[in-house]
C-alpha cells in the first residue's frame, strides 16, 4: 500500500508540471467573468459539480480552487461521489468529507466561498444527484438512494438532478416516478439544465414547468486546463446566482427562491425577470439620436459590454427605414447598426423602434429574448 501510495503521489507531480507546461503556470492571473449585477442583486458566478481524486477525478482538492479563482468565479462546490472511488487502492474511502476539508484552507485565502456537497451515484431511475449545503457527507453514504436523499434533506441540503440526459436514449431526458416522488416530496430542488458541454432543452422546460432551479455546471474530472481555453475567452459552464449578497447563505437562500440563470458557451439561458436585466445593462445604444436624408443612410453605434456575442434576429419591418435582418453584437465590443431610409417624402422627426430577438438568450427552450432599440430619426429634406 505505501509503495502504491508514493507512485501516486509522483503522479500527481508529475500531473502538476504538466499542467504548468500547458500554461497555467500563471496562477496569480484571474479573469474576471464580467457580467453585471441586477438590480437589488449581486451577481456570483458559480460550479455546483465538480470532482478529485477522492472519487473519480484526476486532481487535488486545492487545485480546483485555484482553478475557480483563475477562471473568475465567486463559490464552488466539489461533489465527490460517494459511490465511484477510482483511486481507493492508493485514496481508502474513510472519510467522504476530506477532499471538502482539504480544500476549504486554500478557498479562504482565495475569497472563494467553498459549499460542501456530494454526488449520490445510483442508476436511473433516479440518477445521479448532487447534495450541497450538506455538513457531513459521510451520513449520505448508503445503499437506497431515498435514505441518502433523506439524510441530505435532514441537514438542510440543495438537491438538484445532474446530467438528466446522461446514459438516456438519444440523450433525451425521461421523467420518471422516482423524480415525481422527490419532486411532491419536497427531494428536489432544482436540475441542470447545462452539464458540460450538454444543454437539455427538455430540461430547462421542466424547471419552468415544476418551478424549479436551472443550474449549469462543469461536471468536469480532469484538469479544466484540459478542457478550456481561458486564453482564448473559452469558458466553463457557470450557475449565475442572484444573490442579496455575497455570501454562502446568500447563495442558499437564492438557490432555493430559484434566482439563477446559466452561462454556457455562448448561451445565456434563464427566466426573462433575470436575464433581461442582464442584457439592457450590457447593451448600450451610444447614438440615441440621428439624421436621414431621404433614401440615404446613417449608423447606430450599440456597444456590448458583456462577454457574451449577443446573436439578433430582426423581427418584423418599419415603412420609414430598413435595418439589418441579423447582427452580431460582440462582447466588450462597439458595432455599427447601418439604417437605410425608404422614401424621399419622410420630413420630420420620429421616435422609432427596432425590435430584434436574442437568439442565444434562452427565456423557454428555443424561444430568445426580445430586445428593443429605440432611436430618433431626423428625416430631413434631400438635398
Amino acid at each position: 500500500m505505501r509503495t502504491k501510495y508514493k507512485a501516486f503521489v509522483l503522479w500527481l507531480f508529475i500531473s502538476s508540471c504538466l499542467i504548468i507546461s500547458l500554461g497555467l503556470a500563471q496562477s496569480n492571473v484571474r479573469t474576471e467573468i464580467e457580467i453585471p449585477d441586477i438590480p437589488g442583486y449581486v451577481t456570483l458566478k458559480c460550479d455546483f459539480h465538480m470532482h478529485t481524486v477522492f472519487s473519480d477525478g484526476d486532481v487535488w482538492p486545492t487545485v480546483r480552487v485555484d482553478e475557480a479563482w483563475r477562471e473568475g468565479l465567486d463559490a464552488i462546490a466539489i461533489t465527490d461521489h460517494l459511490e465511484v472511488l477510482r483511486h481507493k487502492e492508493d485514496i481508502p474511502a474513510t472519510n467522504f468529507n476530506r477532499s471538502y476539508e482539504l480544500a476549504r484552507s486554500r478557498a479562504e485565502q482565495l475569497n472563494i466561498i467553498l459549499i460542501q456537497g456530494a454526488e449520490i451515484t445510483k442508476s436511473m431511475p433516479p440518477g445521479h444527484i448532487n447534495a450541497i449545503f450538506i455538513t457531513d457527507a459521510n451520513s449520505l453514504n448508503s445503499d437506497t438512494w431515498r435514505d441518502a436523499v433523506k439524510a441530505a434533506i435532514e441537514q438542510k441540503a440543495f438537491v438538484f438532478w445532474n446530467h438528466p440526459g446522461w446514459r438516456q436514449p438519444n440523450d433525451l431526458p425521461i421523467w420518471y416516478d422516482e423524480h415525481s416522488e422527490m419532486l411532491n416530496n419536497g427531494w428536489m430542488h432544482g436540475m441542470e439544465v447545462v452539464n458540460g458541454l450538454d444543454y437539455y432543452p427538455l430540461a430547462h422546460q421542466w424547471c419552468l414547468e415544476k418551478k424549479i432551479t436551472m443550474l449549469g455546471n462543469s461536471d468536469i474530472h480532469g484538469p479544466m486546463g484540459m478542457y478550456v481555453n481561458t486564453a482564448k475567452d473559452g469558458h466553463r459552464p457557470v450557475t449565475l446566482v442572484f444573490a442579496k449578497e455575497r455570501s454562502a447563505s446568500g447563495i442558499y437562500e437564492a438557490l432555493k427562491n430559484r434566482r439563477t440563470a446559466v452561462y454556457s458557451g455562448n448561451m445565456l439561458i434563464g427566466e426573462e425577470v433575470y436575464v433581461r436585466p442582464i442584457v439592457d445593462q450590457s447593451v448600450t445604444i451610444k447614438t440615441t439620436e440621428t439624421t436621414i436624408s431621404g433614401k440615404g443612410r446613417t449608423r447606430l453605434a450599440i456597444h456590448n459590454s458583456s462577454p457574451i456575442d449577443f446573436e439578433l434576429t430582426a423581427v418584423g419591418e418599419l415603412a420609414e427605414i430598413g435595418f439589418p435582418a441579423k447582427i452580431t453584437l460582440y462582447g466588450n465590443r462597439t458595432v455599427m447598426l447601418e439604417l437605410q431610409g425608404k422614401s424621399d417624402g419622410f420630413i420630420g422627426s420620429k421616435e422609432l423602434q427596432l425590435l430584434y430577438k436574442i437568439q442565444n438568450v434562452l427565456i423557454a427552450p428555443e424561444q430568445g429574448l426580445t430586445k428593443v432599440f429605440s432611436v430618433k430619426m431626423n428625416f430631413v429634406k434631400v438635398k
